[in-house]
């Protein structure tokens, strides 16, 4: 197996670099380079300076992958194609340990498919708990890939937006964000949203 969609996905989101960079959280290592490369595949860590062509960058990927689909297999989850793929393409990201650490082995194993992308969800913010919508758009493509196969339809988003009415207090600063995501959203998808809302509820009295 070739697994195209997971480096299709890896390489979308990652970027190339040629050169390596630190971390994001740390400003020092470890450091990555390619597409999101931190190990290379003797186990020796990614250094300040380091460079690399995109033809190599893409040879790492794929030695990751391998490791990621071993450790996979080892778990015994009885994964279709697309499920591996999208998997594979969300552990390059957190990476095994973070992984492992998540209740997705046992969603999967039970058939919990709304856990599962949930769990998928979880997984948008950086290290200062931010939201990065880099993130959010990897991880909505992740879920759609993973239920490919399946007749299964859980949510294929992040829910930002049920969590956000779900915590509204009308601060200034959530009155002054839905007022900027306002003006960006489609007029039509904006008029679709108000009427399966019932907004007008909200408008008129009786």
């Amino acid at each position: 197996m070739n697994f195209s969609k997971a480096i299709q996905l890896i390489c979308k989101y990652e970027g190339f670099n040629e050169k390596a960079y630190p971390d994001v959280c740390t400003g020092d290592a470890p450091f990555t380079i390619g597409y999101g490369t931190q190990y290379y595949p003797d186990g020796q860590p990614v250094c300040k300076e380091h460079c690399c062509t995109k033809k190599k960058a893409l040879e790492y990927v794929k030695d990751e992958i391998n490791l990621i689909e071993d450790d996979l297999n080892k778990l015994n989850l009885h994964l279709d194609n697309s499920m591996k793929e999208a998997l594979i393409s969300f552990i390059h990201s957190i990476g095994w340990s973070a992984f492992i650490f998540t209740n997705l082995p046992e969603y999967i194993e039970n058939e919990n498919w709304s856990e599962v992308a949930d769990q998928f969800s979880r997984w948008i913010f950086d290290c200062e708990h931010n939201v990065i919508g880099n993130l959010v758009d990897r991880r909505r493509e992740e879920i759609h890939l993973f239920f490919q196969e399946i007749n299964e339809s859980p949510w294929g988003s992040t829910e930002i937006l049920l969590h956000a009415f779900r915590n509204y207090a009308a601060t200034p600063n959530q009155i002054r964000a839905i007022r900027t995501l306002e003006e960006h959203i489609n007029p039509q998808i904006l008029a679709d949203f108000g009427n399966e809302f019932d907004v007008n509820k909200g408008f008129w009295l009786d």
